[in-house]
């Protein structure tokens, strides 16, 4: 890759297959964007030291560090808990300002480069990106922006894009309360429109893969995005099986194959 870019993570206290997603997360994006990328990992709830046990092995340059702060102005959206992860993604706003700036979900995968990315980095003058999702889930600001779902399991910002001044913007038009990470992503989706449409990921490139429709129990073309995967119990059944099984079971139906895409022998 020609183009300075960072690569950020955020990660608190998720279930055991998600540090496995995170460590193939991080070695995906190493081996796409190369030894020039800087990767970090923002942790919230956790110590350091904790995190990467859990992780394990992962390219020397990662750096991890503490989560920061959320800015005032959209504090005074939260509930003061942060409850189900919400605003944590924006904890600190930006880690790599002077640089194309990628956020990636820990359970999302990427071991080729997406179209979108791709085109992105080579925009002369470059917009914001997002990746695309298969439902609409965009909260209480579903109705400001384009009708097609999208995901900020990947969110990319141009060099010295000012994410708090659009943030701000919207809820200025729209002073609503973050309840929920659907409502946290919806004001994402909203801002990262403001300008000009962002460019997006498609869900051929990056799939959401899990085993319940209209998601799709497949990989990608480029990557796969593993939602549901974080959590330690999903309270709810699925076609007579608990959810959580069947989510464990599509990701060990696909590990091998993630474990080589990314350049890594399978654990035994």
């Amino acid at each position: 890759m020609q183009k300075p870019i960072g690569i950020r993570w955020t990660i608190g206290d998720v279930s055991p297959l998600g540090f496995e997603a995170l460590r193939l997360s991080l070695w995906g994006a190493y081996r796409v964007f190369g030894p020039d990328a800087a990767l970090a990992v923002c942790v919230n709830s956790l110590s350091l030291d904790d995190v990467r046990h859990r992780t394990g092995p992962v390219p020397d340059s990662v750096e991890w560090r503490k989560a920061g702060d959320v800015p005032d102005f959209l504090r005074r959206h939260l509930d003061g808990s942060m409850a189900g992860g919400v605003a944590w993604k924006l904890a600190p706003l930006r880690l790599f300002p002077g640089r194309y700036e990628l956020s990636l979900d820990n359970d999302c995968i990427l071991w080729r480069l997406p179209d979108a990315i791709g085109a992105w980095l080579e925009e002369e003058n470059p917009r914001c990106l997002i990746a695309a999702d298969v439902t609409l889930a965009h909260g209480s600001f579903t109705e400001l922006t384009r009708p097609e779902p999208r995901n900020t399991g990947i969110r990319g910002l141009p060099p010295h894009y000012d994410l708090g001044a659009a943030l701000a913007t919207v809820l200025d038009r729209h002073p609503a309360p973050l309840r929920s990470e659907l409502d946290e992503q919806g004001l994402q989706v909203v801002a990262l429109d403001l300008d000009k449409p962002a460019l997006v990921v498609t869900v051929d490139d990056v799939t959401i893969c899990s085993p319940f429709w209209p998601h799709q129990p497949r990989l990608g073309r480029t990557g796969a995005h593993f939602v549901g995967l974080n959590s330690r119990e999903l309270p709810w059944m699925y076609y007579d099986r608990p959810a959580t099984e069947c989510v464990e079971e599509n990701w060990r139906h696909h590990r091998p194959e993630l474990y080589s895409r990314v350049g890594l022998p399978t654990p035994s």
